[in-house]
């Protein structure tokens, strides 16, 4: 059986984010929206500045001593409407081999944690429509949809 290690991300883990979160950002964008690679590097890269800016969990997955996946959660963003605060998962993700092994899932239970351990009310994310897989380990761990973004093809 394999072993699913987690610890808290370094400096020296911020390439493995970056380029593990560039090769899969395509998952967080719905098949009929036109995106280009170069922008969608562009925005991780934002996404990363933004994060990395602020209060934040940063968690490295390793599964039998490698790295497997990573997640980045902001504890400084409040609800949008409520103004309540949360923690918010900016990003995660897993190398698409080492997928369906329970490294998403072990990701989720350590965030989780954390955010009980700064006393956060809510935890949050966004996630796509079309990501089937990540949709039911969300809900299978008891996140709930609360609004829906939609979008209108011009």
């Amino acid at each position: 059986m394999s072993e699913i290690r987690i610890r808290p991300g370094t400096s020296g883990d911020r390439e493995f984010v970056e380029h593990l979160g560039k090769r899969t950002l395509v998952d967080s964008v719905a098949a009929w929206r036109h995106s280009s690679p170069p922008m969608l590097d562009i925005a991780f890269e934002r996404l990363l500045t933004f994060v990395y800016d602020q209060p934040h969990h940063f968690l490295i997955a390793e599964l039998d001593g490698k790295r497997a996946g990573f997640v980045l959660t902001i504890h400084s963003l409040p609800d949008e409407v409520t103004l309540a605060p949360q923690a918010f998962i900016a990003y995660m993700s897993v190398e698409p081999d080492m997928r369906r092994a329970g490294v998403a899932a072990e990701l989720l239970k350590h965030t989780e944690r954390a955010a009980r351990d700064l006393a956060m009310p809510y935890i949050a994310l966004m996630v796509t429509e079309e990501n089937e897989a990540a949709r039911n380990l969300y809900e299978s761990a008891g996140f709930i949809t609360e609004r829906r973004l939609l979008c209108k093809i011009l």
